[in-house]
């Protein structure tokens, strides 16, 4: 792709979501998270797969029924209520619908099924926008929206950490597993949105911190599969020993980063007088942790069979810079010592 046409489509993706922060008004929002999916549609089709673009126009049928849904529930709270503010959201009808128009565009269960398909078509770089930068307009609306009362999200945070743990069970291919993890991750911040906005921003910034690193180890590697991951000690014998430390905290399993939201969502949820969906949450996470651990035995605790698609690569100098994914790795690792003085920046003043 041309130099200035990609930096033109980046600077769009990043004002639009920029510009979504800021909007307090419904319409003004509804063109931005517009704006920002028309700049990433051609950095999805840029590489002319058929499969990339079939999923392309996946995503963009997607994205245009929430943004559909989106414009026709604001328009309809405005007729109602005669308010367009993203804050004062009184009336059930068109709050509801607004909820349901933003989690189809970041992909909570039960309409999640666009995500999976989507991710495993594109390389592991466009994937990585799509886990990451494209939740934060959308989940940046659910805040402010502050929905409080409703039973809604704790349903659809239930049901999008059991699809995410449970159909992940049987995948193979790596970017199929990052998107049922994205669900799972993402049905955590729902199931605490509206008893602490500020515990699902935390637990937004740490997923896209372990989601990053991932990623980012996964490019290094040019692993697609879990059959993949058994040979990648010859390329990078230190990565691949950091690998399942990464998964682990992914997976959220102490004394590791990811441990930390989960720590504190359930204490949260429990101090709401919610154990039993507490319980729930708990025992959904341990279908990913699982998971994740069947990763790591794969990568570091078998050897690659001997045909054609276990041959051993050649370490070849890679190109890829490294500083991004040492950076993350360590945020992934070595944050939950911190967790008082994150306890301290949520604690009411």
């Amino acid at each position: 792709m041309n130099p200035y046409i990609l930096t033109t489509l980046l600077f769009g993706l990043g004002l639009g979501t920029t510009i979504t922060f800021a909007s307090s008004h419904w319409l003004l929002a509804w063109m931005r998270l517009e704006m920002n999916t028309l700049a990433i549609i051609p950095l999805m089709a840029q590489h002319h797969h058929p499969r990339a673009v079939e999923a392309t126009t996946k995503y963009f049928l997607t994205q245009a029924t929430a943004a559909a849904m989106l414009l026709f529930a604001s328009t309809t709270r405005a007729w109602l209520t005669r308010q367009w503010h993203i804050q004062q959201m009184t009336h059930p009808l068109p709050s509801t619908i607004l909820i349901l128009a933003l989690s189809l565009k970041i992909g909570l269960a039960p309409v999640h099924s666009w995500l999976p398909e989507v991710l495993q078509a594109f390389d592991l770089t466009t994937g990585l926008i799509l886990s990451t930068w494209q939740k934060l307009a959308p989940f940046a609306l659910l805040l402010q929206m502050q929905p409080t009362g409703t039973t809604l999200l704790v349903i659809l945070g239930l049901t999008s950490t059991l699809v995410g743990g449970w159909a992940v069970l049987n995948q193979t291919q790596l970017r199929t597993v990052l998107a049922y993890s994205s669900i799972a991750h993402l049905g955590w911040m729902v199931l605490v949105l509206q008893f602490s906005p500020t515990l699902a921003l935390l637990a937004l910034l740490t997923y896209i911190t372990m989601t990053s690193s991932t990623f980012l180890t996964f490019t290094l590697n040019k692993s697609t599969t879990i059959h993949s991951l058994a040979i990648s000690w010859a390329k990078s014998p230190a990565l691949t020993c950091l690998t399942p430390l990464i998964l682990l905290s992914l997976g959220g399993l102490p004394p590791l980063t990811g441990f930390m939201p989960k720590w504190l969502i359930l204490q949260a949820l429990t101090t709401q007088a919610l154990p039993c969906t507490a319980t729930l949450a708990a025992l959904t996470a341990l279908l990913s942790l699982y998971f994740y651990l069947r990763l790591s035995y794969a990568m570091t605790l078998t050897m690659a069979p001997t045909n054609l698609i276990g041959t051993m690569p050649w370490r070849t100098p890679h190109s890829q810079l490294t500083l991004p994914l040492a950076l993350f790795t360590m945020l992934t690792l070595l944050l939950l010592p911190l967790t008082p003085s994150a306890l301290a920046l949520l604690s009411p003043s």
